[in-house]
C-alpha cells in the first residue's frame, strides 16, 4: 500500500480531525460563548465555520450570530474554552501519537492548522510533539483560512527547500482543497463527524480508513 515512497520530501499534518477529535470541542465552545453573550446558534453555523481562520470565524460569530463582543475578544474567549477542555483531557485520535512518532523518524513533519497559535502550542506541549515538528503554521498567521492554500504554502515555506513531494494528511473537504491548491499530494482520512463529499475525496491521491494505516501508506525513505 506504499505511495510516493521515493519522492516524499515532508509530511504535513492537519490537526483538528486528523490528530485530534476536536471539531466538536471547537463547535461546543463557540456555541457556549455565543449563547452566554447574547448571540444565537444555528445548525448551519458549525459547518459554515469549518476551515475558517480565527479572524474569519470570529467575524462570522459577530456578524451572523450577533455577538456584541469584538472579533479578537471572541477569538480569545473561544480559544481559552478549548484550551481548558484540552487540559482536562486531550481528545487524541486513536493511533495519532504512534503515527506522528513513526513518521517523524522518516521525514520532516509540518503542521498546517486552522487552530489558533497558542492552541497549537498547547497541543504540542501536552503531547510532547514539539521536537517532532520542524514547522507549524496557524491559519491566523496567513491572509485566509482553508480552502485557501495559504496555511499550507506557509508551512512548506517554513519547512525549507527539500527535493520531492510534500504530502498533506487531511480529513475535510476544505482541507483537501487547500492542500491541493498549494501543490501538495493529499492523503485523506475522512472525518466521520463532518465527512467530505465524494467529489472532495476524488481530489485526494489516497483515501485511508484510519490514521493507523498512514505509516504503511507513506512507507519509509527509499535510501533506508
Amino acid at each position: 500500500m506504499e505511495v510516493l515512497r521515493s519522492s516524499v520530501a515532508a509530511v504535513v499534518f492537519d490537526l483538528d480531525g486528523v490528530l485530534l477529535e476536536s471539531e466538536q470541542v471547537w463547535s461546543a465552545a463557540k456555541q457556549q460563548l455565543s449563547l452566554e453573550h447574547g448571540g444565537r446558534w444555528t445548525p448551519a453555523a458549525e459547518h459554515e465555520m469549518l476551515g475558517m481562520n480565527s479572524s474569519e470565524w470570529s467575524r462570522y460569530m459577530r456578524e451572523e450570530l450577533r455577538l456584541t463582543m469584538e472579533p479578537q475578544a471572541i477569538s480569545d474567549a473561544v480559544a481559552e474554552l478549548v484550551a481548558a477542555r484540552y487540559r482536562e483531557g486531550l481528545p487524541l485520535i486513536a493511533g495519532a501519537d504512534a503515527a506522528v512518532r513513526l513518521l517523524a523518524g522518516r521525514y520532516p513533519l509540518g503542521l498546517a492548522s486552522s487552530s489558533n497559535r497558542h492552541t497549537i502550542d498547547l497541543v504540542l506541549e501536552l503531547t510532547g510533539w514539539s521536537p517532532l515538528f520542524k514547522a507549524t503554521s496557524s491559519s491566523e498567521e496567513v491572509p485566509a483560512g482553508k480552502p485557501a492554500p495559504d496555511v499550507y504554502r506557509e508551512t512548506v515555506r517554513r519547512l525549507g527547500a527539500v527535493a520531492g513531494t510534500h504530502v498533506a494528511v487531511e480529513d475535510s473537504g476544505v482541507g483537501i482543497q487547500a492542500a491541493r491548491a498549494a501543490g501538495l499530494a493529499v492523503i485523506a482520512i475522512p472525518n466521520r463527524a463532518y465527512p467530505p463529499t465524494g467529489q472532495s475525496l476524488r481530489e485526494a491521491d489516497l483515501v485511508l480508513d484510519s490514521i493507523t494505516e498512514l505509516g504503511a501508506a507513506i512507507g519509509s525513505r527509499a535510501t533506508e
